[in-house]
């Protein structure tokens, strides 16, 4: 199954700032962590993961900064901010209204949305 561009584009901000939120990470880890939540349903490149951590850096929801571990080569870390926690609890809430609604919608169509769509011949 692959997940919609604009699905994915509208849960990566609360999903990185979760992550962020679980322990400070870098890059290839939060793209690593990211294929681990979903199954490997997501599978993120550094093109959608780098812009979106600049751009919430420079919201001031996370900071960073570069580390080097003996024998390893330099990373820049990412952490969660004050300022990032309230609006992943922001996000939270708002995620959480999308998916009651989803599943009222859902709950409501029963066996009704397991089924294929077949077109009737002469309506579009």
């Amino acid at each position: 199954m692959k997940v919609a561009k604009d699905l994915v584009a509208a849960s990566a901000t609360p999903i990185v700032l979760g992550i962020l939120a679980e322990e400070e990470s870098y890059g290839y880890a939060i793209l690593k962590r990211i294929n681990e939540l979903s199954g490997g349903e997501l599978d993120w490149t550094e093109g959608l993961l780098y812009p979106l951590l600049h751009r919430l850096e420079r919201l001031g929801h996370v900071e960073s900064s570069w580390r080097s571990a003996t024998g390893e080569r330099r990373r820049k870390y990412y952490r969660i901010t004050d300022r990032g926690l309230a609006e992943l609890a922001e996000q939270r809430r708002q995620w959480d209204t999308v998916v009651d609604a989803l599943k009222e919608i859902w709950t409501g169509l029963g066996d009704r949305a397991a089924l294929p769509v077949i077109p009737v011949e002469g309506h579009a």
